[in-house]
Protein backbone atom coordinates (compact mmCIF):
# COMPACT_ATOMS: atom_id res chain seq x y z
CA UNK A 1 0.00 0.00 0.00
CA UNK A 2 1.19 3.54 -0.83
CA UNK A 3 1.41 6.06 1.98
CA UNK A 4 1.37 9.85 2.03
CA UNK A 5 2.35 10.19 5.66
CA UNK A 6 -0.96 11.83 6.67
CA UNK A 7 -2.83 9.69 9.22
CA UNK A 8 -6.06 7.88 8.46
CA UNK A 9 -8.30 6.13 11.00
CA UNK A 10 -11.01 3.45 10.84
CA UNK A 11 -14.04 3.22 13.12
CA UNK A 12 -16.41 0.24 13.25
CA UNK A 13 -19.79 0.00 14.98
CA UNK A 14 -21.43 -3.43 15.35
CA UNK A 15 -25.00 -2.28 15.82
CA UNK A 16 -28.18 -4.19 16.55
CA UNK A 17 -29.28 -4.24 12.92
CA UNK A 18 -26.31 -2.92 10.94
CA UNK A 19 -22.53 -3.00 10.94
CA UNK A 20 -21.27 0.46 10.02
CA UNK A 21 -17.68 1.50 9.38
CA UNK A 22 -16.00 4.77 8.46
CA UNK A 23 -12.56 5.60 7.12
CA UNK A 24 -11.60 9.19 7.85
CA UNK A 25 -8.74 11.60 8.36
CA UNK A 26 -8.38 13.82 11.43
CA UNK A 27 -10.45 16.94 10.92
CA UNK A 28 -13.48 14.98 9.84
CA UNK A 29 -12.63 14.28 6.20
CA UNK A 30 -14.66 11.16 5.38
CA UNK A 31 -12.78 9.02 2.87
CA UNK A 32 -15.07 5.99 2.67
CA UNK A 33 -17.82 4.23 4.58
CA UNK A 34 -19.52 0.84 4.79
CA UNK A 35 -22.91 -0.25 6.06
CA UNK A 36 -24.71 -3.56 5.78
CA UNK A 37 -27.51 -5.10 7.81
CA UNK A 38 -27.65 -8.43 9.61
CA UNK A 39 -30.59 -10.35 10.95
CA UNK A 40 -32.02 -11.12 14.38
CA UNK A 41 -33.67 -14.50 14.87
CA UNK A 42 -36.88 -14.44 16.92
CA UNK A 43 -37.89 -18.08 17.00
CA UNK A 44 -40.09 -17.74 20.09
CA UNK A 45 -41.48 -14.99 22.34
CA UNK A 46 -38.65 -13.33 24.25
CA UNK A 47 -35.92 -14.78 22.01
CA UNK A 48 -33.66 -12.40 20.05
CA UNK A 49 -30.46 -14.04 18.78
CA UNK A 50 -27.78 -13.17 16.24
CA UNK A 51 -25.06 -15.12 14.46
CA UNK A 52 -21.67 -13.65 15.45
CA UNK A 53 -20.29 -14.92 12.15
CA UNK A 54 -22.40 -12.31 10.37
CA UNK A 55 -20.71 -9.51 12.35
CA UNK A 56 -17.28 -10.88 11.49
CA UNK A 57 -18.14 -11.18 7.81
CA UNK A 58 -19.24 -7.56 7.66
CA UNK A 59 -16.13 -6.38 9.49
CA UNK A 60 -13.94 -8.31 7.05
CA UNK A 61 -15.92 -6.89 4.12
CA UNK A 62 -15.48 -3.35 5.43
CA UNK A 63 -11.75 -3.77 5.92
CA UNK A 64 -11.41 -5.29 2.44
CA UNK A 65 -13.28 -2.30 1.00
CA UNK A 66 -11.06 0.17 2.85
CA UNK A 67 -7.93 -1.76 1.82
CA UNK A 68 -8.72 -0.89 -1.81
CA UNK A 69 -8.75 2.84 -1.04
CA UNK A 70 -5.70 4.87 -2.20
CA UNK A 71 -5.16 6.05 1.39
CA UNK A 72 -5.22 2.54 2.90
CA UNK A 73 -1.50 2.65 3.59
CA UNK A 74 -2.01 5.64 5.87
CA UNK A 75 -4.31 3.81 8.32
CA UNK A 76 -2.72 4.08 11.76
CA UNK A 77 -5.46 2.81 14.07
CA UNK A 78 -8.77 0.97 14.24
CA UNK A 79 -11.46 1.63 16.83
CA UNK A 80 -14.41 -0.69 17.43
CA UNK A 81 -17.64 -0.27 19.35
CA UNK A 82 -20.80 -2.35 19.55
CA UNK A 83 -24.21 -2.95 20.97
CA UNK A 84 -23.91 -3.72 24.66
CA UNK A 85 -25.51 -6.45 26.78
CA UNK A 86 -25.40 -8.71 23.78
CA UNK A 87 -23.41 -11.75 24.87
CA UNK A 88 -21.42 -14.27 22.86
CA UNK A 89 -20.56 -17.50 24.67
CA UNK A 90 -17.41 -18.99 23.13
CA UNK A 91 -15.06 -21.89 23.66
CA UNK A 92 -11.32 -21.63 24.20
CA UNK A 93 -10.73 -21.17 20.45
CA UNK A 94 -13.18 -18.22 20.37
CA UNK A 95 -15.76 -20.27 18.44
CA UNK A 96 -19.35 -19.47 19.58
CA UNK A 97 -21.01 -22.38 21.36
CA UNK A 98 -24.48 -20.89 20.71
CA UNK A 99 -26.03 -17.91 18.93
CA UNK A 100 -25.37 -14.57 20.61
CA UNK A 101 -28.09 -13.50 23.05
CA UNK A 102 -28.90 -9.89 22.20
CA UNK A 103 -29.84 -7.08 24.55
CA UNK A 104 -33.43 -7.37 23.28
CA UNK A 105 -33.72 -10.97 24.48
CA UNK A 106 -35.88 -11.37 27.60
CA UNK A 107 -35.66 -15.14 28.14
CA UNK A 108 -33.73 -14.77 31.41
CA UNK A 109 -36.52 -12.94 33.21
CA UNK A 110 -36.88 -15.36 36.10
CA UNK A 111 -33.12 -15.65 36.57
CA UNK A 112 -32.80 -11.87 36.57
CA UNK A 113 -35.55 -11.48 39.15
CA UNK A 114 -33.95 -14.04 41.44
CA UNK A 115 -30.47 -12.53 41.16
CA UNK A 116 -31.70 -8.96 41.57
CA UNK A 117 -33.58 -9.90 44.74
CA UNK A 118 -30.33 -11.09 46.32
CA UNK A 119 -28.91 -7.56 46.32
CA UNK A 120 -30.61 -4.70 48.16
CA UNK A 121 -30.40 -1.15 46.89
CA UNK A 122 -27.74 -0.47 49.53
CA UNK A 123 -25.82 -3.55 48.36
CA UNK A 124 -25.88 -2.30 44.76
CA UNK A 125 -24.78 1.20 45.71
CA UNK A 126 -21.94 -0.23 47.78
CA UNK A 127 -20.79 -2.57 45.02
CA UNK A 128 -21.55 -0.55 41.89
CA UNK A 129 -21.89 3.04 43.07
CA UNK A 130 -25.54 3.19 41.94
CA UNK A 131 -28.71 1.05 42.24
CA UNK A 132 -28.20 -0.55 38.81
CA UNK A 133 -30.73 -3.36 38.36
CA UNK A 134 -29.91 -6.90 37.34
CA UNK A 135 -32.32 -7.23 34.45
CA UNK A 136 -32.89 -9.76 31.68
CA UNK A 137 -30.00 -8.31 29.62
CA UNK A 138 -27.45 -8.49 32.45
CA UNK A 139 -24.48 -10.77 31.82
CA UNK A 140 -25.15 -12.72 35.03
CA UNK A 141 -28.78 -13.35 34.06
CA UNK A 142 -27.63 -14.85 30.76
CA UNK A 143 -25.00 -17.00 32.49
CA UNK A 144 -27.57 -18.30 34.96
CA UNK A 145 -29.97 -19.05 32.10
CA UNK A 146 -27.30 -20.92 30.14
CA UNK A 147 -26.33 -22.93 33.22
CA UNK A 148 -29.96 -23.92 33.81
CA UNK A 149 -31.17 -24.46 30.23
CA UNK A 150 -28.04 -25.15 28.13
CA UNK A 151 -25.73 -26.92 30.58
CA UNK A 152 -23.61 -28.56 27.86
CA UNK A 153 -22.97 -25.25 26.11
CA UNK A 154 -22.30 -23.59 29.46
CA UNK A 155 -19.76 -26.28 30.33
CA UNK A 156 -17.92 -25.54 27.04
CA UNK A 157 -17.96 -21.78 27.63
CA UNK A 158 -14.58 -20.19 28.32
CA UNK A 159 -15.40 -16.58 27.42
CA UNK A 160 -18.54 -14.44 27.60
CA UNK A 161 -17.87 -11.51 25.31
CA UNK A 162 -19.61 -8.46 23.94
CA UNK A 163 -19.66 -8.18 20.12
CA UNK A 164 -16.79 -5.69 20.02
CA UNK A 165 -14.69 -7.82 22.35
CA UNK A 166 -15.25 -10.92 20.25
CA UNK A 167 -14.38 -9.09 17.02
CA UNK A 168 -11.26 -7.59 18.60
CA UNK A 169 -10.23 -11.04 19.81
CA UNK A 170 -10.72 -12.46 16.32
CA UNK A 171 -8.68 -9.63 14.76
CA UNK A 172 -5.86 -9.52 17.32
CA UNK A 173 -5.93 -12.90 19.06
CA UNK A 174 -6.25 -11.14 22.42
CA UNK A 175 -9.25 -11.30 24.74
CA UNK A 176 -9.98 -7.96 26.37
CA UNK A 177 -12.93 -5.99 27.66
CA UNK A 178 -13.40 -2.54 29.14
CA UNK A 179 -15.04 -1.46 32.40
CA UNK A 180 -17.52 0.99 30.88
CA UNK A 181 -19.11 -1.76 28.79
CA UNK A 182 -19.31 -4.11 31.78
CA UNK A 183 -22.66 -2.65 32.80
CA UNK A 184 -23.70 -3.69 36.28
CA UNK A 185 -20.49 -5.65 36.82
CA UNK A 186 -17.91 -3.06 37.96
CA UNK A 187 -17.61 -0.66 40.85
CA UNK A 188 -16.48 2.96 40.96
CA UNK A 189 -12.89 1.71 40.95
CA UNK A 190 -13.48 0.32 37.42
CA UNK A 191 -12.80 -3.28 38.44
CA UNK A 192 -15.21 -6.17 38.70
CA UNK A 193 -17.38 -6.03 41.81
CA UNK A 194 -16.76 -9.28 43.68
CA UNK A 195 -20.10 -9.12 45.51
CA UNK A 196 -21.93 -9.08 42.17
CA UNK A 197 -19.87 -11.70 40.34
CA UNK A 198 -20.22 -14.03 43.34
CA UNK A 199 -23.92 -14.40 42.51
CA UNK A 200 -23.15 -16.80 39.64
CA UNK A 201 -20.61 -19.60 39.75
CA UNK A 202 -17.76 -19.24 37.19
CA UNK A 203 -18.71 -15.66 36.30
CA UNK A 204 -15.29 -14.36 37.29
CA UNK A 205 -13.59 -17.03 35.17
CA UNK A 206 -15.42 -16.39 31.88
CA UNK A 207 -15.58 -12.60 31.81
CA UNK A 208 -12.72 -10.89 29.93
CA UNK A 209 -9.89 -9.02 31.66
CA UNK A 210 -10.61 -5.29 31.76
CA UNK A 211 -8.51 -2.57 30.16
CA UNK A 212 -8.93 1.15 29.73
CA UNK A 213 -11.00 1.98 26.60
CA UNK A 214 -8.01 3.93 25.29
CA UNK A 215 -5.73 0.94 25.72
CA UNK A 216 -4.40 -0.78 22.58
CA UNK A 217 -5.73 -4.34 22.68
CA UNK A 218 -3.20 -5.45 20.08
CA UNK A 219 -2.32 -5.33 16.38
CA UNK A 220 -4.32 -6.97 13.60
CA UNK A 221 -2.66 -10.36 13.07
CA UNK A 222 -3.59 -11.01 9.44
CA UNK A 223 -5.19 -9.48 6.37
CA UNK A 224 -4.67 -6.17 4.59
CA UNK A 225 -4.28 -4.16 7.80
CA UNK A 226 -1.90 -6.54 9.52
CA UNK A 227 0.05 -4.75 12.24
CA UNK A 228 -2.41 -1.85 12.63
CA UNK A 229 -3.23 -1.35 16.33
CA UNK A 230 -6.80 -1.90 17.53
CA UNK A 231 -8.09 0.01 20.55
CA UNK A 232 -10.00 -1.77 23.30
CA UNK A 233 -12.77 0.81 22.89
CA UNK A 234 -16.08 0.74 24.67
CA UNK A 235 -19.84 0.35 24.22
CA UNK A 236 -21.93 2.12 21.60
CA UNK A 237 -23.52 4.65 23.97
CA UNK A 238 -20.13 6.04 25.01
CA UNK A 239 -18.66 5.88 21.52
CA UNK A 240 -21.74 7.57 20.06
CA UNK A 241 -21.54 10.22 22.77
CA UNK A 242 -18.14 11.22 21.46
CA UNK A 243 -19.40 10.81 17.90
CA UNK A 244 -22.17 13.30 18.74
CA UNK A 245 -19.66 15.79 20.11
CA UNK A 246 -20.61 15.34 23.78
CA UNK A 247 -17.72 15.20 26.24
CA UNK A 248 -18.16 18.06 28.74
CA UNK A 249 -19.92 18.55 32.06
CA UNK A 250 -23.72 19.04 31.83
CA UNK A 251 -23.79 18.13 28.13
CA UNK A 252 -26.48 15.71 27.01
CA UNK A 253 -27.18 13.37 24.11
CA UNK A 254 -30.09 11.63 22.47
CA UNK A 255 -28.96 8.65 20.40
CA UNK A 256 -31.67 7.12 18.23
CA UNK A 257 -31.29 3.71 16.64
CA UNK A 258 -33.01 0.40 17.19
CA UNK A 259 -33.49 1.71 20.71
CA UNK A 260 -33.17 5.20 22.17
CA UNK A 261 -30.36 6.14 24.56
CA UNK A 262 -30.51 9.30 26.63
CA UNK A 263 -27.28 10.40 28.30
CA UNK A 264 -26.07 13.21 30.53
CA UNK A 265 -22.59 14.00 31.84
CA UNK A 266 -22.71 15.15 35.46
CA UNK A 267 -20.38 14.71 38.41
CA UNK A 268 -23.38 14.99 40.75
CA UNK A 269 -25.05 11.71 41.61
CA UNK A 270 -28.50 11.25 43.09
CA UNK A 271 -29.65 7.65 43.51
CA UNK A 272 -32.41 7.43 40.92
CA UNK A 273 -33.88 3.95 40.39
CA UNK A 274 -33.70 2.71 36.85
CA UNK A 275 -30.84 4.90 35.66
CA UNK A 276 -27.47 3.44 34.71
CA UNK A 277 -24.70 5.55 36.24
CA UNK A 278 -21.28 4.64 34.91
CA UNK A 279 -18.18 4.90 37.08
CA UNK A 280 -16.22 8.08 36.51
CA UNK A 281 -13.75 7.72 33.65
CA UNK A 282 -11.26 10.44 32.77
CA UNK A 283 -13.37 13.07 34.48
CA UNK A 284 -16.62 11.95 32.83
CA UNK A 285 -19.56 10.53 34.80
CA UNK A 286 -22.28 9.40 32.42
CA UNK A 287 -25.89 8.95 33.53
CA UNK A 288 -27.74 6.92 30.92
CA UNK A 289 -31.24 5.72 30.18
CA UNK A 290 -31.48 3.12 27.41
CA UNK A 291 -34.99 2.28 26.22
CA UNK A 292 -36.00 -0.99 24.59
CA UNK A 293 -37.62 -0.01 21.32
CA UNK A 294 -37.05 3.11 19.21
CA UNK A 295 -36.50 2.57 15.52
CA UNK A 296 -37.56 -1.03 16.14
CA UNK A 297 -41.10 0.23 16.76
CA UNK A 298 -41.24 2.02 13.42
CA UNK A 299 -39.71 -0.98 11.66
CA UNK A 300 -42.46 -3.15 13.15
CA UNK A 301 -45.19 -0.83 11.93
CA UNK A 302 -43.53 -0.61 8.53
CA UNK A 303 -43.67 -4.38 8.17
CA UNK A 304 -47.38 -4.37 9.01
CA UNK A 305 -48.13 -1.60 6.53
CA UNK A 306 -45.77 -2.88 3.87
CA UNK A 307 -44.02 0.50 3.81
CA UNK A 308 -40.35 1.47 3.85
CA UNK A 309 -38.87 4.25 6.00
CA UNK A 310 -39.29 6.90 3.30
CA UNK A 311 -42.98 6.15 2.91
CA UNK A 312 -43.52 6.12 6.67
CA UNK A 313 -41.81 9.47 7.00
CA UNK A 314 -44.03 10.94 4.30
CA UNK A 315 -47.13 9.59 6.05
CA UNK A 316 -46.09 11.09 9.39
CA UNK A 317 -45.35 14.46 7.77
CA UNK A 318 -48.95 14.58 6.59
CA UNK A 319 -50.47 13.74 9.97
CA UNK A 320 -51.23 16.33 12.61
CA UNK A 321 -50.90 15.21 16.24
CA UNK A 322 -53.90 16.58 18.10
CA UNK A 323 -55.19 16.17 21.63
CA UNK A 324 -57.38 13.32 20.36
CA UNK A 325 -54.71 11.46 18.37
CA UNK A 326 -54.06 7.81 19.30
CA UNK A 327 -51.40 7.09 21.90
CA UNK A 328 -48.81 4.37 21.45
CA UNK A 329 -46.89 2.52 24.16
CA UNK A 330 -43.71 1.22 22.42
CA UNK A 331 -43.11 -1.78 24.67
CA UNK A 332 -42.99 -4.43 21.97
CA UNK A 333 -40.44 -6.44 23.95
CA UNK A 334 -40.88 -4.88 27.37
CA UNK A 335 -39.12 -1.72 28.46
CA UNK A 336 -35.76 -0.86 29.93
CA UNK A 337 -34.94 2.51 31.54
CA UNK A 338 -36.31 3.76 33.71
CA UNK A 339 -38.99 1.15 34.53
CA UNK A 340 -37.12 -2.07 33.60
CA UNK A 341 -40.28 -4.06 33.02
CA UNK A 342 -39.74 -7.05 30.69
CA UNK A 343 -43.41 -8.08 30.86
CA UNK A 344 -44.91 -4.83 29.59
CA UNK A 345 -46.20 -4.95 26.02
CA UNK A 346 -47.07 -2.42 23.35
CA UNK A 347 -50.51 -0.90 23.07
CA UNK A 348 -52.50 1.64 21.06
CA UNK A 349 -55.17 3.70 22.80
CA UNK A 350 -57.73 6.00 21.26
CA UNK A 351 -57.99 4.34 17.84
CA UNK A 352 -61.22 5.04 16.00
CA UNK A 353 -62.68 4.12 12.60
CA UNK A 354 -61.16 7.30 11.20
CA UNK A 355 -57.64 6.32 12.22
CA UNK A 356 -55.46 5.59 9.19
CA UNK A 357 -51.84 4.65 8.45
CA UNK A 358 -50.64 8.26 8.74
CA UNK A 359 -52.09 8.63 12.23
CA UNK A 360 -50.58 5.31 13.31
CA UNK A 361 -47.11 6.32 12.10
CA UNK A 362 -47.27 9.67 13.89
CA UNK A 363 -48.54 7.90 17.02
CA UNK A 364 -45.62 5.47 16.99
CA UNK A 365 -43.13 8.30 16.52
CA UNK A 366 -44.66 10.22 19.41
CA UNK A 367 -44.81 7.13 21.64
CA UNK A 368 -41.10 6.49 21.11
CA UNK A 369 -40.42 10.15 21.94
CA UNK A 370 -42.44 9.83 25.15
CA UNK A 371 -40.46 6.74 26.18
CA UNK A 372 -37.33 8.84 25.63
CA UNK A 373 -38.79 11.64 27.74
CA UNK A 374 -39.47 9.24 30.59
CA UNK A 375 -35.85 8.11 30.45
CA UNK A 376 -34.48 11.66 30.06
CA UNK A 377 -36.33 12.99 33.09
CA UNK A 378 -35.00 10.12 35.20
CA UNK A 379 -31.47 10.71 33.89
CA UNK A 380 -31.72 14.40 34.75
CA UNK A 381 -32.89 13.61 38.28
CA UNK A 382 -29.94 11.24 38.61
CA UNK A 383 -27.45 13.88 37.49
CA UNK A 384 -29.16 16.87 39.08
CA UNK A 385 -29.05 18.80 35.80
CA UNK A 386 -31.76 19.82 33.33
CA UNK A 387 -30.45 19.80 29.78
CA UNK A 388 -32.11 22.46 27.58
CA UNK A 389 -30.31 21.13 24.49
CA UNK A 390 -29.42 17.59 23.45
CA UNK A 391 -26.99 16.52 20.73
CA UNK A 392 -29.04 14.20 18.55
CA UNK A 393 -27.97 11.53 16.10
CA UNK A 394 -28.24 7.96 14.89
CA UNK A 395 -30.34 6.38 12.16
CA UNK A 396 -33.62 7.45 13.76
CA UNK A 397 -32.54 11.09 13.66
CA UNK A 398 -32.51 11.20 9.86
CA UNK A 399 -36.23 12.03 9.74
CA UNK A 400 -36.94 15.76 10.07
CA UNK A 401 -40.54 14.98 11.01
CA UNK A 402 -39.53 12.63 13.80
CA UNK A 403 -36.91 15.07 15.11
CA UNK A 404 -39.56 17.79 15.41
CA UNK A 405 -41.97 15.39 17.13
CA UNK A 406 -39.18 14.53 19.57
CA UNK A 407 -38.37 18.19 20.25
CA UNK A 408 -42.05 18.88 20.96
CA UNK A 409 -42.46 15.78 23.13
CA UNK A 410 -39.34 16.49 25.17
CA UNK A 411 -39.74 20.25 25.28
CA UNK A 412 -36.04 20.55 24.47
CA UNK A 413 -33.93 21.73 21.57
CA UNK A 414 -32.29 18.97 19.54
CA UNK A 415 -29.03 19.70 17.71
CA UNK A 416 -28.79 17.03 15.03
CA UNK A 417 -25.26 16.15 13.97
CA UNK A 418 -24.33 15.91 10.32
CA UNK A 419 -23.28 12.24 10.27
CA UNK A 420 -25.58 9.30 10.92
CA UNK A 421 -22.63 7.06 11.84
CA UNK A 422 -22.15 8.52 15.33
CA UNK A 423 -21.05 5.20 16.85
CA UNK A 424 -18.50 4.41 14.16
CA UNK A 425 -17.16 7.97 14.26
CA UNK A 426 -16.85 7.80 18.03
CA UNK A 427 -14.99 4.49 17.75
CA UNK A 428 -12.67 6.12 15.23
CA UNK A 429 -12.00 8.97 17.65
CA UNK A 430 -11.17 6.55 20.46
CA UNK A 431 -8.85 4.56 18.20
CA UNK A 432 -7.06 7.76 17.26
CA UNK A 433 -6.65 8.92 20.86
CA UNK A 434 -5.55 5.44 22.02
CA UNK A 435 -2.68 5.53 19.50
CA UNK A 436 -1.86 9.24 20.06
CA UNK A 437 -2.81 10.10 16.48
CA UNK A 438 -5.40 12.45 18.01
CA UNK A 439 -4.50 14.57 21.06
CA UNK A 440 -7.51 14.01 23.34
CA UNK A 441 -11.21 13.23 23.26
CA UNK A 442 -12.47 16.79 23.70
CA UNK A 443 -10.35 18.21 20.88
CA UNK A 444 -11.04 15.26 18.60
CA UNK A 445 -14.81 15.40 19.01
CA UNK A 446 -14.86 19.16 18.46
CA UNK A 447 -12.93 18.76 15.21
CA UNK A 448 -14.93 15.82 13.84
CA UNK A 449 -18.54 16.70 14.69
CA UNK A 450 -20.63 19.32 12.94
CA UNK A 451 -24.26 20.32 13.54
CA UNK A 452 -26.66 19.76 10.66
CA UNK A 453 -29.84 21.37 12.03
CA UNK A 454 -31.39 22.67 15.23
CA UNK A 455 -34.95 21.54 16.08
CA UNK A 456 -36.80 23.90 18.45
CA UNK A 457 -40.03 22.91 20.26
CA UNK A 458 -43.21 24.52 18.98
CA UNK A 459 -44.86 26.14 22.00
CA UNK A 460 -48.39 24.95 21.19
CA UNK A 461 -47.31 21.42 20.26
CA UNK A 462 -45.05 21.17 23.33
CA UNK A 463 -47.89 22.21 25.65
CA UNK A 464 -50.14 19.59 24.07
CA UNK A 465 -47.36 17.03 24.42
CA UNK A 466 -47.13 17.72 28.15
CA UNK A 467 -50.79 16.74 28.56
CA UNK A 468 -50.43 13.69 26.33
CA UNK A 469 -47.30 12.58 28.17
CA UNK A 470 -49.30 12.29 31.40
CA UNK A 471 -51.82 10.11 29.54
CA UNK A 472 -48.90 8.05 28.19
CA UNK A 473 -47.77 7.37 31.76
CA UNK A 474 -51.33 6.42 32.69
CA UNK A 475 -51.48 4.08 29.68
CA UNK A 476 -48.51 2.11 30.96
CA UNK A 477 -49.93 1.84 34.46
CA UNK A 478 -53.31 0.72 33.12
CA UNK A 479 -52.01 -1.92 30.72
CA UNK A 480 -49.14 -3.32 32.85
CA UNK A 481 -51.28 -5.85 34.79
CA UNK A 482 -53.03 -6.93 31.59
CA UNK A 483 -49.70 -7.51 29.82
CA UNK A 484 -48.38 -9.51 32.75
CA UNK A 485 -51.52 -11.65 32.84
CA UNK A 486 -51.39 -12.33 29.11
CA UNK A 487 -47.72 -13.36 29.22
CA UNK A 488 -48.26 -15.79 32.07
CA UNK A 489 -51.37 -17.48 30.67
Amino acid sequence: MMTTGEPVLIGIDIGTSTVKAVMAAPGGVLLDNYGESHTTQRDAPGIAEQDPGHWLQHVENALARFAAHPRAGDVLAIGITSQVNTHTFTDNALAPVAPAITWQDTRAGSEAKELDARLSIDDKVAALGAPIPIDTSHALSRMAWMAAHRPREWARTRHVLLPKDWIIARLTGRVAGDPLSAVGLVGVDLVYADAVLALVSRAADVLPPLHDPLHVAGPVVSGPFRGVPVATGTMDAWAAMFGLGVSGESEAMYLSGTSEVLGLISTAQHAEPGVVVFPEWRGITLHAGPTQSGGASLDWLGRLLGSDSGRLDALAAGAMITSASPLFLPHLEGERAPIWDPTSRAAFAGISSSTGPAELVASVMEGVAFSARLALEAVERSGGVRAPLLRHGGGGAMSDTWCQIRANALGRQLARVSTAEAGAMGALVMGGVATSVLPDLAVATAELVAIDRLFVPDDTAASRADDRFELYRDLYQATAPISTALIHR
